[in-house]
């Protein structure tokens, strides 16, 4: 299971919030490119970062941050929080973005996911599916969805997503275990490829969520956890991806040339 360390970036720092309240984060730096470099350092072999600031706004706000990472960084970046137009998928993935992450636009405009899977390819296309008690969350987590997670998970395979970015809301940076049976039930009727988010604590949910690996869980974004030092970085990747066949989670050969092997 490949464990992807999450930077998430307001206001140019990068903090943690608490089930995506806004008003209760915690800044661990301010300088996000310095927090890729120590995960990088620590071995990660990619990057999840979010624009917080891009989730409300729905505009590019940390952009140039990004771009710094991206640039110094020789791992995979993948990118999500407020992408709703094709030019900004565009952009993102013009700086060498592995992978852009459609949040919020899956449920209102469909539309640019198609346009997108047409000139993209799904490698580089996913969905991110942020739900409480199964419902999807969208614009930063401040309006629901009308459908399930799993039938907006359903309709976006149709339209030819292969990857969802599952978090259980309920669950993120609570500090208090993942969310299992959520992410299992989801996965399950899915059927597609599936990284968990949110409430990852200790490694016993590291264990749980391994688990989960036959509905197609293969990959987990640690946040919090990585930031108060929950567990050790270099045991912890060694524990987990020491048998890992990363060209199933990589799966183009250009993301997986990205990715080194130290």
């Amino acid at each position: 299971m490949l464990i992807i360390p999450a930077i998430d970036i307001k206001e140019g720092k990068c903090v943690r919030l608490t089930r995506g309240d806004f008003g209760q984060q915690k800044i661990y730096l301010d300088n996000p490119c310095d927090m890729a470099i120590i995960w990088r350092k620590q071995n990660a072999k990619m990057i999840h970062v979010v624009d917080l600031d891009a989730a409300l706004a729905g505009t590019m706000v940390n952009f140039e941050k990004i771009r710094e990472i991206v640039s110094t960084l020789d791992i995979p970046v993948q990118v999500g929080g407020g992408i709703r137009r094709f030019e900004d998928v565009e952009k993102y993935l013009g700086i060498g973005v592995a992978r852009v992450v459609i949040g919020s636009a899956a449920v209102t405009n469909p539309e640019l996911v198609e346009e997108l899977l047409k000139k993209f390819s799904p490698s580089q296309i996913v969905v991110g599916i942020d739900a409480e008690n199964g419902i999807p969350k969208i614009k930063g987590w401040t309006e629901s969805s009308s459908m399930q997670d799993y039938e907006l998970a359903l309709e976006m395979k149709k339209l030819g997503v292969q990857r969802i970015i599952y978090t259980d809301i309920s669950c993120d940076g609570m500090m208090q275990g993942v969310g299992y049976e959520s992410t299992k039930r989801f996965a399950m009727k899915a059927g597609m490829k599936v990284t968990a988010s949110g409430g990852v604590t200790s490694s016993e949910d590291l264990r749980k969520l391994q688990t989960l690996e036959q509905y197609g869980v293969d990959s987990v974004i640690v946040g919090k956890a990585l930031y108060e030092s929950n567990f050790p970085c270099q045991k912890l990747w060694y524990n987990y991806e020491q048998n890992m066949d990363i060209d199933k989670v990589f799966s183009t050969a250009e993301m997986r040339r990205t990715c080194c092997s130290s």
